[in-house]
C-alpha cells in the first residue's frame, strides 16, 4: 500500500464507506455503485525488519514514519480486518502437520453464507458486511461477558465507533463459521484482535 501516492490511497475512503465511486469531468458527475472486496498488504518499513526479532532494521525512524504516515488512520478504519503476518520458520515449512483442507474451509464458508442469506432473506442483504448500524444492533447481540470485554477494548485501544460496528460484523462472522447463533466471548475477542494492529504501529 505505501507505494501508491497518499491523495491516491485517500480516494478509497469514499468507495469503502459508501459502496459508490463518483467521477468529475467538464461535462458531467457520474456515480456509480462501488461494492468491492478490498485486500491489500505492507511492509511495516522500507526494509521490512520493523519489529523484526530475527534481523535488524536499516531503516531511520524518520523513514519509518515517513512510510507508515501514507496509511491514515480514517482509512485504516475502514479495513475490518488487520493481521501481521510474522515470518515462517523452516522447523514449520518442514513439519508435517493436520491441516485444514481448502475443501473443509470451502464448505465452513458457504455454511456461513447460507446461514446468512436465510438470516437477511428479510432485510434485502445477502452478508454481515452490509449490516447498517441498527441492524448491527439487532443482530449482533452480545452477552454481559462479552460486552465487557469489548468496553474494555474500546477504552484501551482507543477505538473509534466506526471500529466498534466493524468488530461487531466480524465477530457475527466468526460465530456463523462456528455455526453459533449467538456472538459468544471467545468470538468477540477474536475479532478485537483483528483490530489492534493500527494502534501497534499507528498510535492512536
Amino acid at each position: 500500500m505505501p507505494e501508491f501516492n497518499k491523495n491516491t490511497l485517500e480516494v478509497l475512503r469514499g468507495p469503502l464507506e459508501d459502496k459508490i465511486v463518483s467521477i468529475s469531468r467538464i461535462n458531467a458527475s457520474l456515480t456509480y455503485p462501488c461494492n468491492f472486496m478490498f485486500i491489500a498488504s505492507m511492509n511495516p518499513c522500507p526494509c521490512g525488519y520493523y519489529g523484526s526479532k530475527d534481523k535488524e532494521c536499516t531503516c531511520t525512524p524518520a523513514m519509518i514514519q515517513k512510510y507508515m504516515g501514507k496509511i491514515s488512520g480514517p482509512l485504516l478504519d475502514r479495513i475490518d480486518i488487520h493481521i501481521e503476518v510474522q515470518p515462517v520458520k523452516y522447523e514449520k515449512l518442514d513439519s508435517i502437520g493436520k491441516e485444514e483442507t481448502s475443501n473443509e474451509i470451502k464448505k465452513r464458508v458457504n455454511m456461513a453464507r447460507s446461514i446468512q442469506k436465510e438470516r437477511y432473506k428479510k432485510d434485502r442483504i445477502f452478508s454481515n458486511a452490509d449490516l447498517t448500524p441498527k441492524l448491527v444492533e439487532k443482530y449482533c447481540k452480545l452477552e454481559e461477558t462479552s460486552k465487557k470485554i469489548l468496553k474494555n477494548a474500546f477504552e484501551t485501544l482507543g477505538l473509534s465507533a466506526r471500529a466498534h460496528g466493524r468488530i461487531l460484523k466480524v465477530a457475527r462472522t466468526i460465530a456463523d463459521l462456528e455455526n453459533s447463533e449467538q456472538i459468544k466471548k471467545e468470538h468477540i475477542a477474536e475479532a478485537i484482535q483483528y483490530r489492534s494492529l493500527d494502534r501497534k504501529y499507528w498510535g492512536s
